[in-house]
């Protein structure tokens, strides 16, 4: 069921302390983790504590997790040094988006040129 744990999904998983993850930043409604395939210098990835399988789901269900997510991926971007030069979040959605993990999340993108189109 969306917002409550779910025992196959590796993100709540890491949400329980149940898989290792490097930890860039937490809060009460999300927790922000380096990418284990980082495509850029700074690639994280900002998931809300909830379960829910993707962003617009989110969104419908908790519009203001979703806000918090939103937020984090900007706090992540200034951490990590990346905002003054520019930076990417990607939600993507559906196995035909790249979507792997059928739990919400952003992807903080940046450290290099992020040309557009993206492929």
């Amino acid at each position: 069921m969306a917002g409550e744990p779910q025992s196959d999904c590796l993100f709540c998983k890491i949400v329980a302390g149940e898989v290792p993850a490097t930890l860039v930043r937490e809060t009460e409604t999300t927790l922000a983790f380096r990418d284990i395939n980082p495509q850029a210098p700074t690639h994280v990835l900002v998931i809300p504590r909830l379960h829910y399988p993707d962003a617009a789901s989110l969104a419908a269900a908790a519009p203001s997790v979703a806000a918090d997510v939103l937020r984090e991926a900007g706090e992540v971007a200034e951490q990590e040094k990346a905002a003054d030069s520019g930076y990417r979040i990607v939600f993507n959605t559906g196995t035909g988006a790249g979507q792997t993990v059928f739990h919400a999340h952003a992807h903080v993108l940046g450290g290099r040129g992020l040309n557009w189109p993206p492929g």
